[in-house]
């Protein structure tokens, strides 16, 4: 009798009830950043299904291409940085998830979201280690899923499907798709009873093949991991075109073994049903019905994969909750994976490596094939000698990305920040602050910094536009005036249907900020504000992004204005400066273009400057505090400790 899965299964309305009402903001602020780029999800045994479900949901949504990858390709394949990763798992403490883990953030690329199910895992310890990475903690309300995964499954799933409809305005779609899942789940549900009334004839037989459309392949690839990791029958799966194309021919071989379980929406119903006609009438068939829209179908999908597994088991006197696994499985279970397949030069310290690739934008074998990685080396050493060698009188430091996460922008520096300011502050350095933004930054810093240091903090706000010293609460202007030389093209923008109807625009004296509004490209607005530039004319306006915006400011408006201001109080002693978009158009870029500065995540191509010497596998506000905390004071100045940032 499958007992414990009958018991798994008699808490899928729990599960699902949770799914639908837990707070999904987390998840939709990532797929929000993840939205603009192809994604690869990553998973293992039930996980791999979670991780088809969310590129079905990331390409029906986005449009952006996705594809799914166990832990091994993951480590083992060439990474394009420019990629979303997700790994997902819902114990966070199986060899593989944690190898594909610390391979991923020591290789940086733009996003890496981690969907895990406990707490105080190994994952989340990782992850919590490199807070760059998004970690989403989702426990399910009924605990640890038995040999299968099922009602972490269904949960996972069924957040990531509200979460994509909810972000990309589908709220009413969610909850038709809402009302249909919670029907099927019910115990009392007509349409469960219906498909385990058609599947019965099916377990007569040892092998099924499984018929699907593009919406229900989550549940087909859900039957196959099931089926087989459970040893409940032999599964065989294509979508109705691919069993056109020679896998009908194992039915006129082996017939006689065989039966036939289909998935049938609304959408597919005509190549369904001229298919499966033509099928011999003496295999079994079994036609189930999937009601709704495509996001509903392939929930719906999951859900019947997860019920017919049960049934099957039953049938056939197995239990997919406690099949018994073997003594050699459980060895194989905890085989460590191979180490990544990367030509890493070994005379080299991990930390120059990972400087020398951020910098070069080249995987470091490439660069050692073409002879290059000796250049590289070199101009690392440079910049770096040139560095430790100075001495500076304070620090000028951008703020969004650089001292708090751009997750966090509406929250003041975290402790660890303000305590390494208000050191240097105490031993008589001086600090400024470059930042886009306008008052929030004043009062932020405020919170942070003692009252009695504040003179010695100058902040330009509006990228440079006024610049004043943090004690100043006049500054800057919040008026919505643009100057002259904005007028126009804040016009333009206004005028502009896509901008105004898909973008918020905020105008002050010196700068105009366009921030999308919907879960759209930055990119492609990064497109038609340079077409407006073009169109007008507008050579004595400058135009900068970074990550969740675009500001245009006037002539003469730099972040470099914060570091000749405080030049002016310092004289011919050097600034450090620090920042995280330092490649052009980066709004960082004029700031970290002199000698003397550091990136904590992106960097220019200029082999002289701007470097980012972080740590493998970090970036931001974490980077910003191990370079400041290495700032050491020497008689009224301050220099970088013997031997930092190597």
């Amino acid at each position: 009798m499958a007992r414990i899965y009958e018991n798994e299964m008699a808490k899928f309305p729990e599960t699902f009830a949770w799914a639908t009402q837990t707070d999904i903001r987390p998840i939709r602020t990532v797929i929000q950043s993840a939205s603009q780029l192809p994604l690869r999800a990553i998973g293992s045994g039930g996980s791999l299904t979670t991780a088809h479900a969310l590129c079905y949901f990331h390409q029906l949504y986005t449009r952006q291409i996705a594809a799914v990858a166990t832990p091994i390709e993951a480590i083992c394949d060439p990474l394009n940085s420019g990629v979303s990763h997700w790994l997902l798992s819902a114990g966070g403490n199986n060899v593989d998830v944690l190898a594909a883990a610390r391979i991923l953030i020591r290789r940086e690329p733009c996003q890496i979201a981690v969907l895990c199910g406990r707490v105080e895992s190994r994952l989340e310890m990782l992850c919590r280690a490199h807070p760059f990475a998004d970690f989403l903690l989702f426990p399910t309300p009924t605990g640890k899923d038995g040999f299968l995964a099922t009602n972490s499954l269904l949960g996972f799933t069924a957040l990531i499907a509200r979460a994509y409809m909810e972000e990309f305005d589908s709220k009413e779609q969610w909850k038709v798709t809402a009302g249909l899942v919670r029907t099927t789940v019910s115990p009392l549900s007509r349409i469960s009873e219906e498909w385990q009334r058609q599947t019965i004839p099916l377990w007569k037989r040892p092998t099924t093949l499984v018929l699907y459309g593009p919406s229900t392949r989550i549940g087909a690839i859900d039957l196959e991991s099931k089926f087989t990791e459970a040893a409940i029958g032999n599964i065989q799966i294509a979508d109705y075109r691919n069993f056109a194309h020679g896998r009908h021919h194992w039915l006129a071989k082996c017939g006689q073994f065989s039966a036939v379980m289909a998935f049938v929406t609304d959408a597919d119903r005509p190549l369904a049903e001229r298919t499966l006609d033509l099928i011999p009438a003496e295999i079994p068939q079994a036609r189930l019905t999937l009601p709704g829209n495509s996001s509903a179908s392939a929930l719906l999908s999951l859900v019947a994969a997860l019920k017919i597994c049960g049934w099957a088991g039953k049938s056939r006197g197995i239990d997919p909750g406690r099949p018994g696994v073997p003594e050699f499985g459980r060895k194989l279970y905890r085989l460590a994976l191979p180490s990544a397949q990367e030509s890493l030069e070994k005379r080299l310290p991990a930390r120059d490596l990972a400087a020398i690739s951020r910098k070069s934008g080249m995987p470091l074998d490439r660069l050692r094939d073409t002879g290059e990685l000796v250049h590289w080396k070199t101009c690392l050493d440079t910049f770096r000698t040139r560095l430790l060698n100075r001495r500076f009188a304070g620090v000028v430091l951008d703020y969004d990305g650089t001292l708090i996460e751009a997750r966090d922008r509406l929250r003041p520096p975290k402790y660890e920040v303000g305590k390494e300011l208000v050191r240097l502050l105490e031993e008589g350095a001086w600090i400024g602050i470059a930042t886009g933004r306008g008052a929030s930054v004043r009062r932020d810093l405020q919170t942070c910094l003692p009252c009695s240091l504040w003179k010695r903090v100058i902040v330009g706000y509006y990228n440079g536009a006024e610049i004043a010293e943090l004690c100043d609460d006049d500054v800057p202007d919040s008026g919505e005036t643009p100057c002259d030389s904005l007028t126009s093209i804040a016009a333009a923008f206004r005028s502009t249907p896509e901008l105004s109807r898909w973008v918020k625009q905020t105008d002050r004296r010196f700068q105009i900020t366009l921030e999308p509004t919907h879960t759209r490209s930055l990119n492609r607005f990064w497109e038609i504000v340079l077409q407006i530039f073009m169109a007008i004319e507008a050579s004595d306006l400058r135009v900068f992004r970074s990550s969740h915006s675009i500001d245009v400011v006037a002539g003469g408006v730099s972040k470099t204005n914060v570091l000749n201001k405080l030049r002016g109080k310092v004289g011919s002693t050097p600034l450090l400066a620090i920042g995280d978009q330092g490649r052009w158009p980066g709004n960082d870029f004029e700031l970290l273009r002199g000698p003397y500065s550091l990136s904590v995540n992106e960097c220019s191509t200029d082999p002289e400057t701007c470097w980012n010497l972080a740590q493998p596998g970090q970036r931001g506000p974490i980077v910003a505090v191990d370079y400041i905390s290495r700032l050491k004071s020497a008689n009224g100045d301050f220099c970088f400790e013997a031997r930092a940032l190597q």
